[in-house]
Parts: structure tokens; C-alpha cells; sequence
């Protein structure tokens, strides 16, 4: 994999660049949707790629159980398995190992934990998630981590940030002997003490890394110190490589994300709400299920050019979605994965035309703007966002 950097802005630390892969090459910043079972949900590969889509990743955690690697293998990898001729990053299944809460049981070798789909015991070891990845033959890899959540003590977070840099060791030192051409990230961990956070990064300088990622973050934590770590974490990453936030990717956290320096995001949002029927809009999110849109016959956003935009209105969907047609699943969809390549892309050229921070500021006052209104408790969080 390499890594360049095309232009930087003036006044933030935004930047566009370049991920040239074995598969395509990747525009950053970049928002990689989410095809946790080797599928980006109720879309094809194709309709992935019409609406921007670059990279997509996939889950190890998920695609180990089913349908297992070895399978993925046989067919020829995960790119042909699934039928994706771009670039994938696959994560390690740390985070959903960790969301197992009671089913895990963490020692210094891995982690030990149960599937939540029949209850199997499995044993995850550094060694594993590089060798399952290998079958899957991903172009970017993820080394396993110990994801912790918020709040936890420092005792907890620097146990936790110590065993995440010795699987990662563990993780290059067998990763050495596959003929691949796989690029391994490695993952930030450190809680919410800046001085674990300065540790991790200073001590992943020593290991041949090809990008850093921004682990425990958006694990419960309030908003405002989500982004004052980012901010915090990603200053502290050599500028030669690229920072890939991890599943943080709503539209506000990439805009005020990209001025941090992220070059990467990943969310399951954009499709995870489309199937609870809401939709992006650059006036914040809509639900298509209000009962105002029942005779609305414009389309879910007037300035989108999405397929969904330009053939349906809101009326429609949000009859199909009342009557439980999957085809609503796929018409929202559409449309918030083509919200967030359009915004990704918009982002693009205000760094390129050096007016980032003008977009930023006239972005978060429209898209915050019904969320302000709706919640006025949390009216100072607002101004703290805008003020970033």
C-alpha cells in the first residue's frame, strides 16, 4: 500500500490524499460503508460503486463464524467470494468481541468467547485474526485490540492499551511469513487519558505499520470528548500515514473529523437508519415515517442525484416502508450512502479550494440546525460542535 498526501489546508488539519492498493486507489478522506457479512446491506457491489463507494469493509468477527475463512479462501478471497473488485479493509472482530460483554474472557494469548449465534466457544489469537484475514485476502487488515468502554480506569485502559501493542507485535511477527501483499494497521488504543494515548502512538513509531487507527472511540463518551480526543490522538500520528477513524462516520463527524486530520471513516449509520426509515438531508435527519410526508410528493432531498431522488417521492417510500416492502430499505439506503459520498466529495473540494472552514461552519449551522431545535437542553453542546 502507499500513501500520499495531495494538498493540505491552510487553517485546519485537513488534508486530501491518495491510498494506492493492490485493488484500486482510494481519494481521501474517505467514507467506507459497512458490509459486515460480506454485503453492504440490501445493496449490490455495483449499486455500492454508483454511488460513490470506493472501499467497503468487512467483518472478521462475523465472517469467521459464517460462513468461516476457509470457505472464503476457496472461492478465491473475499473480493471474489463477494463479488467487489475494489479495494476492502476487514477490522479484526475486536470491537464485536468486546460487545459480547459476559460471552468473553480476555488473557495475555487472546480472547477467549462464545458465539452469539449458537453459543460455540472460540479462542481469538493475534496469530488467527492475521491468518483469517490472509484467507480473506483483504487489502487492508486490522490487528486484534482490546476495545474497552467509557468510563473505565486508567488501570483498566493501561492493561488494555499493554496487551493491544503485544498483539500487534505478535501480529507483524506472523504476518512476516505470508506471501502477501496485505497492508496492517495498527490501533490507537488509550482510553481518554491523553497521556496513554501519547504512549501507544510513541511506542507504535517503533513497529513497520501502514496506517494508524483511532480504537475506543465513540464508545459511549460524550460527544464533545469524543472530538477533543480525536483531535488530541490524530495530532500525534506522523503526517506521512494515513489515520483511519474507526466506526465514527455520521455527517457531522466527518466533516469536523476531516479537519482533524482523519483520513478514513467507516459507519454502519447510514444503513442502519435507512432500514428504521430515517434519511439524511443537509438540514439534518428525517424520519419518513411522520405523518407529514404521507402526501409529500417531492423527493427525500431536492438537491440529491441519487436514483432514489430522481425517481421516488416521499409519499411512495414511505408507503412502501408502512407496508414493510424491502424495497424501502433499498430507496433509503441509496440515498444516505449517496448523502455521504456527495458530502465526502464536497468536503474534497473545499480542501482543494482552500475554503474547508467556510464549508465546515455553513455545513454544521444547516445540518445541526432541526437538532438545536428539537433538543434545547443540549444547546451548549451545539455551540461547542459549531465552535470546533
Amino acid at each position: 500500500m502507499e500513501f500520499k498526501i495531495i494538498k493540505k489546508d491552510i487553517k485546519s488539519k485537513a488534508r486530501l490524499g491518495k491510498i494506492i492498493t493492490e485493488h484500486g486507489e482510494i481519494n481521501t478522506p474517505v467514507f467506507m460503508p459497512v458490509g459486515t457479512q460480506g454485503a453492504v446491506k440490501t445493496l449490490t457491489p455495483e449499486e455500492v460503486k454508483e454511488q460513490g463507494g470506493e472501499i467497503i469493509l468487512g467483518n472478521t468477527y462475523h465472517l469467521f463464524l459464517r460462513p468461516g475463512s476457509v470457505i472464503i479462501k476457496n472461492a478465491g478471497g473475499l473480493h471474489k467470494f463477494i463479488g467487489w473488485n475494489g479495494p476492502i479493509l476487514t477490522d479484526s472482530g475486536g470491537y464485536q468481541v468486546f460487545s459480547l460483554a459476559k460471552l468473553r474472557k480476555i488473557d495475555e494469548d487472546g480472547i477467549y468467547f462464545n458465539s452469539h449465534i449458537d453459543g460455540t466457544k472460540y479462542f481469538f489469537t493475534p496469530e488467527l485474526v492475521i491468518e483469517v484475514q490472509s484467507h480473506f485476502g483483504s487489502d487492508i487488515i486490522m490487528p486484534l485490540d482490546v476495545c474497552i468502554g467509557y468510563p473505565s480506569t486508567y488501570w483498566e485502559t493501561k492493561f488494555a492499551l499493554d496487551l493491544t501493542l503485544k498483539w500487534l507485535l505478535k501480529s507483524i511477527n506472523y504476518k512476516k511469513n505470508k506471501e502477501n501483499n496485505q497492508s496492517l494497521f495498527g490501533i490507537v488504543q488509550g482510553g481518554f487519558y491523553p497521556s496513554l494515548r501519547e504512549e501507544a502512538v510513541n511506542r507504535m513509531l517503533e513497529f513497520p505499520i501502514s496506517g494508524f487507527a483511532l480504537g475506543g472511540i465513540s464508545v459511549g463518551e460524550p460527544k464533545e470528548k469524543m472530538y477533543e480526543f480525536i483531535d488530541f490522538t490524530s495530532s500525534l500520528i506522523p503526517e506521512d500515514k494515513p489515520r483511519y477513524l474507526m466506526g465514527v462516520g455520521a455527517p457531522e463527524d466527518l466533516v469536523i473529523g476531516v479537519g482533524f486530520g482523519i483520513d478514513m471513516f467507516d459507519c454502519v449509520l447510514p444503513t442502519r437508519l435507512a432500514r428504521h426509515g430515517v434519511f439524511y438531508t443537509r438540514e439534518g435527519r428525517k424520519n419518513i415515517k411522520n405523518a407529514q410526508y404521507k402526501e409529500d410528493f417531492s423527493p427525500l432531498e431536492e438537491s440529491c442525484d441519487c436514483y432514489t431522488c430522481k425517481r421516488f417521492s416521499r409519499a411512495y417510500i414511505r408507503h412502501l416502508y408502512l407496508q414493510y416492502e424491502t424495497l424501502s430499505y433499498r430507496l433509503l439506503t441509496i440515498h444516505n450512502l449517496r448523502f455521504l459520498f456527495r458530502l465526502i466529495n464536497d468536503i474534497r473540494e473545499s480542501i482543494k479550494e482552500g475554503r474547508y472552514e467556510k464549508f465546515k461552519k455553513n455545513f454544521l449551522e444547516n445540518y445541526l440546525k432541526s437538532d438545536r431545535e428539537n433538543r434545547l437542553e443540549k444547546e451548549e453542546l451545539w455551540i461547542k460542535i459549531l465552535e470546533v
